[in-house]
């Protein structure tokens, strides 16, 4: 009977221990692996906890700031009125949307949607200039914001503009707007002297009030 089931058992591997060794090589190497993946994983998931943290607080801090300084400017622009920013949708700052209250003079707390076209732009402009009281760049590109405003909300724009020009911050503005291009420092601007022929015009009107005050 032993003599049948050492028949049975087949032909003896020769590299059995070593084929043995070999394996328990490549288990400990993918053990090894496997163990620091996991500590890699444990490792990027405080960091992104870290990140989101901060990322909240500092979130919420130039929120605060910035919905200080849209409520000002609001008021300014409107003359009177009142506006705030909300976060909805979502507890999770990281996550929210914004919506966008006003209240001009007169009118009820409502979103932005429901204002006219030039109490869009304002308000659109108080929150511009609002990122820009919180987080100052050193250039701004304005095109066209004043096209949908009258007369007495295009003075009160430049009227802000020049305020926020006195904080380092240059403004480029594209404008077809009589008021506005009278308000500005210096105008540039293309003519066509000749049909067909485009010349680029530069006009320093501080300077030109400069030689008029002179003269």
């Amino acid at each position: 009977r032993l003599v049948h089931e050492r028949e049975t058992m087949g032909a003896v591997n020769l590299r059995a221990e070593e084929e043995a060794n070999e394996l328990e090589q490549q288990i400990t190497a993918m053990t090894t692996e496997r163990d620091d993946l996991v500590a890699a994983i444990g490792r990027l998931r405080q960091g992104i906890q870290s990140l989101n943290r901060e990322g909240r607080e500092r979130f919420l801090a130039a929120f605060e700031q910035v919905s200080g300084h849209f409520q000002q400017l609001f008021t300014k622009l409107f003359g009177g009125g009142k506006a705030e920013l909300r976060l909805t949708e979502s507890e999770d700052p990281l996550e929210a949307g914004l919506e966008i209250m006003a209240c001009p003079p007169g009118k009820k707390l409502q979103a932005l949607s429901l204002l006219s076209g030039g109490e869009q732009v304002l308000t659109a402009l108080a929150l511009r200039f609002a990122v820009f009281l919180t987080n100052p760049a050193p250039i701004c590109v304005l095109d066209e914001v004043d096209a949908p405003l009258d007369d007495a909300n295009v003075d009160r724009f430049c009227r802000l503009l020049a305020e926020m020009a006195d904080g380092g911050t240059r403004f480029l503005v594209i404008t077809h707007h009589r008021m506005t291009m009278a308000r500005m420092d210096r105008l540039f601007g293309v003519t066509m002297a000749e049909r067909g022929v485009s010349e680029l015009v530069s006009v320093d009107l501080r300077r030109a009030e400069e030689l008029r005050e002179t003269a």
